[in-house]
């Protein structure tokens, strides 16, 4: 009997030890609001890559040698949380949005990009890196709102860079209210979470590399008559997702009150509900008119200025329901509103440096402030001289097609990498 015990206390410690040797584990959440992961407060600077699965394909857009070298570059700075697209929605051909396309039809998909995104998953999985996979969009870059209106029959979907904001604002208002829009998303939420990665048969509800299902980029209500009916949204989804995939967190993708249409309570509402386990925002100086075009450097003191308000009104409710909060869009263009790789970036620098600081301080005090995802992540990508925005052929990088190329990507020869590396390393030394 006592060899028995003893034989099963063995294969205890030695599952003991592979399972930390893996070490790689759910995210979670403790009551006073901190992130965990492998058994240590997790705190982080991380990037969007939301092509990731795109260039995990081996069909077209894809780069399988490239995506390696783009995970193995990101570590070496530090960088393992990355947000990243699920996929695009709607056919291919449509100018300004990126392709190729995952969901081509309601429930039929492109099983190039689901391959990309089982091996990308599966990759990360081998550096112990975490994501956050957003399955909708606000945004006609990819699908999202205006293409389920399309399917759902409301009329071709209009392209805000030929058909004007105007126009795409009144059309997509009308999603919140769109029942069968809804219905055919939540199909779609269903097929993905319920998958199987084909590459480690693992499911994906099973999979420590994802942290967290998010419902969509920068989701909205777009006008003050849609407010009851977007939080109810909110809440459908997140229960939908907690039903489906209790393992792992949830979050809504939300922008902060500038996606809200301006009203912090809506924001605080869609934050409350148990079934989102931490908060989100996103800070643009520029595209908010913070930062100023002709005067990137002049502007920058109080862009850093309006940052810090616009964190502390989030942070302060945050704290309220005891959330992590992850500021997981900023950026900040390169000096003198240049595009090219190797341009300088001394005003983004200092930008960035100020978040991270931020995130910095809640570490060291355990706040709640848990992360920042930089928009976004170019890497190796080469930029096509020929044309400032993307087209078919062209690296993908950090700027989706309907922004310059370059305008917000992070590439690997900008001396940023160096500072991003420093501010993880520190935070990551002091947690083991």
């Amino acid at each position: 009997m006592k060899k028995v015990l003893l034989l099963i206390s063995l294969i205890f410690i030695l599952y003991g030890c592979s399972q930390q040797k893996s070490g790689n584990t759910f995210v979670t959440i403790t009551k006073e609001g901190q992130f965990f992961k492998n058994g240590k407060p997790y705190y982080y600077i991380g990037t969007n890559f939301w092509y990731g699965a795109i260039l995990a394909s081996e069909g077209e857009g894809g780069n399988r040698k490239r995506l390696i070298q783009e995970l193995d570059s990101l570590s070496a700075a530090g960088i393992e949380n990355l947000r990243i697209l699920v996929g695009a929605d709607g056919v291919n051909g449509i100018k300004s949005k990126v392709e190729p396309t995952l969901q081509t039809a309601p429930g039929i998909y492109n099983d190039t990009i689901l391959a990309g995104l089982d091996y990308l998953l599966a990759e990360m999985g081998k550096r112990n890196m975490s994501a956050v996979l957003f399955l909708n969009n606000s945004w006609e870059w990819s699908g999202g709102y205006s293409q389920y209106l399309e399917w759902a029959g409301h009329g071709k979907a209009p392209i805000p860079a030929i058909d004007g904001w105007n126009t795409f604002s009144e059309y997509v208002k009308q999603y919140p209210k769109c029942d069968s829009c809804k219905t055919l998303f939540a199909k779609h939420v269903e097929f993905i979470v319920t998958r199987t990665n084909r590459y480690t048969n693992k499911r994906y509800i099973d999979d420590p590399a994802i942290m967290s299902w998010q419902i969509g980029n920068e989701p909205r209500a777009f006008a003050e008559e849609n407010k009851v009916a977007f939080a109810l949204w909110i809440s459908d989804v997140a229960r939908q997702l907690k039903r489906l995939d209790p393992n792992h967190l949830v979050s809504v993708g939300s922008e902060g009150y500038q996606g809200c249409e301006g009203d912090i309570q809506l924001w605080e509402l869609i934050h409350s509900y148990n079934d989102i386990d931490y908060t989100t925002i996103h800070i643009w100086p520029y595209n908010w008119g913070w930062a100023k075009k002709d005067d990137l450097h002049g502007t920058l003191g109080y862009s850093k200025e309006q940052t810090g308000i616009y964190i502390q009104k989030h942070l302060d409710i945050s704290a309220r329901y005891k959330k992590p909060m992850v500021i997981e869009e900023f950026g900040y263009p390169r000096d003198n509103f240049q595009f090219d790789t190797g341009t300088p970036v001394n005003d983004r620098n200092e930008y960035y440096s100020y978040v991270f600081n931020l995130v910095k301080e809640n570490y060291l005090k355990k706040g709640i402030l848990a992360g920042a995802n930089f928009w976004a992540w170019g890497g190796f990508a080469k930029q096509n001289k020929d044309h400032v925005f993307w087209e078919k052929g062209d690296d993908y990088m950090g700027d989706p097609a309907q922004e310059e190329q370059g305008l917000y990507s992070v590439f690997h020869s900008d001396n940023t990498v160096g500072i991003i590396s420093e501010f993880n390393k520190e935070m990551q030394d002091k947690t083991n």
